[in-house]
C-alpha cells in the first residue's frame, strides 16, 4: 500500500512552455527545488479533472537523455497521487516522439508526456526537457501550454507517492495499491517500437522496400541515429525487417549524453555522415535527432535534399505511397519560413496549400478538420496525418519509396523535380545562444524600420541585383479551423521578385535566444537552377545581415550553423 503525500512548494515564473515544452539547462532541474515536480504537477492538473482520472490513461517516453529515468519515476509518482489510473511507458523509458504519437492515438489516452530536448545537447551540462502532447497526438496548443503556465505560477503544492518505484525495463504490467484508492494503479511497460512499426507496415510497400534494399541490386544505406532514441527503431525496422545490412546503420545505441555530439541532423552536426556519403560507398544517408522526429536526407557523394525541397519531392510523388492510394490527399502545409517549394506542387496538382506558424500543432489542427494530408518545415520536419508530429523515419520510408518507384538517385530525383517546378533557392542562417535582450532588441528595431510607411517601394541594391520591397509584417495567422488568431510569428520581407527575407526568435533553445534568418529566392530558368544556393543567394543574404547588423549587434563574424 503506497501512502500518497502532499508537498509544499513554491512557485516558478520561469515555466513557460515553448513550442516544443518547456526546456532548461539539465541544472536548472535537478538543482532548483521541485522545479520538475511543480511541472508535471501542473501538467497533470491541465491534463483532466480529478473525476476523470481513473478512467484515464497517459503515455509517457523520452529520448534516452541524462535525467530522463529519474523523472519518468516522478511522473509514475505524482500521477499515481492524483488519481491517474493507467501509464503506458516505453521500455527503459525510451519512446521516440512519433512512437508516443502514435500509441496515444492507437489506445485513445488523453495524453502523452515526452521528456526530450529534441536537438539540443544531452549529458549533465546539457539540455532537458519536458513537453505535453493531447489526446490527437500532437503537440498541446496555445490555449493549453498556456493553462500549464498559469498553473506553474500558482502551484503551493503537488501530491506524490514517494515510495512508489517501476521497473521500466521489463515489458507488462505492474499494479500498484494507493492509499484511499479503490482501484489500483497500473503501469504498462511496453516495447519501444512495435506499435510504430505495425503502423508504418500499413502506411508502406514493406515488400517493395525489402526489395529495394535487400535484393541482388540493393541500394546502399548509411543511417545515422546520432546515438538517439532512433537507433532500436532503424535496427529493428530498416536492418531486421526491411534487410538493410546491420553495418548501414550507426551510433544506434542511445546515450544520455549523445556520445558527446549535438543529435541536430544538418550538415554541421551531421558531418561524420556527410564525411561517409561524400566517399560515393553510400547511395542514400539519413540522419535523425534525439527524438526521432527530425531527420536529413543526402544522396551519393553526399548531395544534399533541402528540406524545403524534401517535402515538395514527396508531395509530386505522393502515390508512390499506399497509404496515400487509400486515403487520397486533402492538403499540403508548410511552416512560414519554409521555402515555397511546396506551393509549386500545390498550384500544379491543384491541392490546397496552407502557409502556417512555426509549430506542429498548428498542423495537427488542419488535420484533424480532415484539410491536410502532408506537411513540413524547413527546421528538417516532416510527417503526414498518420500521426499528429513530424516523423524522421516516416519521411526516410517516403524518399524510399520514391527511389523504389522511380528506380532512380536522390540526386537525378531531385534535378529532374527541379527541371519540371523550377528551384526555391533556400538557406537559413542560425545564432544561436545570442543575449536574449540584445536579440529582442534586434528584432524590434527591424520591426520599427519594416513598419514605416516609406519601407514599401525601398531598394535594395547589390552586386547590380536590385530587390524591391512589396510587402512587410509582423506574420500572423487566423487559424482556418477555429479562428484563432496567432501573432508575432516572424518578421518577413516580401520582394516583388517573389523572393523572401524572414528573421525569426526561436523558442526551441534553453539559453539565451536563437535568431534565425531565412532566406527564398525561385528560379526557373534551366541554366541557374543547378548552382550553389549560397552563391545564387548572396545578394540577399548580405541584404539581410546588412539590414538585421546581426553581427555588429551580437559580436558575432558568422553564423553558428547555415542550412
Amino acid at each position: 500500500m503506497s501512502k500518497i503525500l502532499t508537498v509544499k512548494s513554491s512557485a516558478y515564473d520561469d515555466q513557460k512552455p515553448g513550442t516544443s515544452g518547456l526546456r532548461k539547462r539539465v541544472g536548472v532541474f535537478e538543482t532548483k527545488a521541485n522545479y520538475a515536480e511543480n511541472f508535471i504537477q501542473s501538467i497533470v492538473t491541465a491534463a483532466a479533472e480529478p473525476a476523470q482520472r481513473q478512467d484515464a490513461v497517459l503515455v509517457v517516453g523520452g529520448d534516452g537523455r541524462y535525467y530522463n529515468k529519474h523523472v519518468i519515476q516522478l511522473i509514475i509518482q505524482i500521477s499515481a497521487a492524483n488519481g491517474i489510473g493507467r501509464l503506458v511507458i516505453g521500455q527503459n523509458g525510451i519512446l521516440s516522439t512519433p512512437a508516443v504519437s502514435c500509441i496515444i492515438r492507437k489506445i485513445k489516452a488523453i495524453g502523452g508526456i515526452i521528456l526530450t530536448a529534441s536537438h539540443n545537447p544531452g549529458g549533465p551540462d546539457g539540455d532537458f526537457g519536458i513537453k505535453f502532447n493531447i489526446s490527437n497526438g500532437g503537440p498541446a496548443p496555445e490555449a493549453v501550454t498556456e493553462k500549464i503556465f498559469q498553473l506553474s505560477k500558482t502551484i503551493e503544492e503537488y501530491a506524490i507517492c514517494p515510495d512508489l518505484k517501476v521497473d521500466l525495463s521489463t515489458i507488462g504490467k505492474q499494479q500498484f495499491d494507493l492509499e484511499n484508492k479503490f482501484k489500483p494503479f497500473t503501469v504498462e511497460i511496453v516495447d519501444s517500437v512495435e506499435a510504430y512499426a505495425n503502423m508504418l507496415r500499413n502506411i508502406f510497400d514493406f515488400n517493395a522496400l525489402k526489395e529495394l534494399l535487400s535484393g541482388s541490386e540493393h541500394l546502399k544505406l548509411r543511417l545515422d541515429a546520432m546515438h538517439g532514441v532512433m537507433g532500436p527503431y532503424v535496427k529493428r525496422i530498416l536492418c531486421e525487417e526491411l534487410g538493410s545490412p546491420a553495418n548501414s546503420a550507426v551510433n544506434c545505441i542511445p546515450l544520455e549524453d549523445f556520445g558527446g555530439h549535438h543529435p541536430d541532423p544538418n550538415l554541421t552536426y551531421a558531418s561524420d555522415l556527410v564525411q561517409a556519403m561524400q566517399t560515393g560507398d553510400y547511395d542514400f544517408g539519413a540522419a535523425f535527432d534525439g527524438d526521432g522526429d527530425r531527420n536529413m536526407i543526402l544522396g551519393k557523394h553526399g548531395f544534399f535534399v533541402n528540406p524545403s525541397d524534401s517535402v515538395a519531392v514527396i508531395a509530386a510523388n505522393i502515390f508512390t505511397i499506399p497509404y496515400f492510394q487509400q486515403t487520397g490527399v486533402r492538403g499540403f502545409a508548410r511552416s512560414m519560413p519554409t521555402s515555397a517549394a511546396l506551393d509549386r506542387v500545390a498550384k500544379a496538382t491543384k491541392i490546397a496549400l496552407y502557409e502556417t506558424p512555426t509549430g506542429w500543432k498548428f498542423f495537427g489542427n488542419l488535420m484533424d478538420a480532415n484539410k491536410l494530408s502532408l506537411c513540413g518545415e524547413e527546421s528538417f520536419g516532416t510527417g503526414s496525418d498518420h500521426i499528429r508530429e513530424k516523423d524522421g523515419l516516416w519521411a526516410v520510408l517516403a524518399w524510399l519509396s520514391i527511389i523504389a518507384k522511380r528506380k532512380q538517385s536522390v540526386e537525378v530525383i531531385m534535378q529532374e523535380h527541379w527541371q519540371k517546378y523550377g528551384r526555391n533557392f533556400f538557406t537559413r542562417y542560425d545564432y544561436e545562444e545570442v543575449d536574449a535582450a540584445a536579440a529582442s532588441k534586434i528584432m524590434k528595431d527591424m520591426e520599427r524600420v519594416m513598419f514605416d510607411r516609406a519601407f514599401i517601394g525601398h531598394k535594395f541594391t547589390v552586386c547590380e541585383e536590385e530587390y524591391i520591397v512589396e510587402k512587410a509584417d509582423n506574420f500572423e495567422y487566423c487559424d482556418p479551423v477555429d479562428g484563432s488568431i496567432s501573432r508575432n510569428q516572424g518578421l518577413r520581407i516580401i520582394f516583388t521578385d517573389g523572393s523572401r527575407l524572414i528573421f525569426r526568435l526561436s523558442g526551441t533553445g534553453s539559453a539565451g535566444a536563437t535568431i534565425r534568418v531565412y532566406i527564398d529566392s525561385y528560379y526557373k530558368d534551366a541554366c541557374k537552377i543547378f548552382q550553389d544556393p549560397q552563391a545564387m543567394l548572396s545578394p540577399l543574404i548580405k541584404i539581410a545581415l546588412k539590414f538585421s547588423q546581426i553581427h555588429e549587434r551580437t559580436g558575432r563574424t558568422k553564423p553558428t550553423v547555415i542550412t
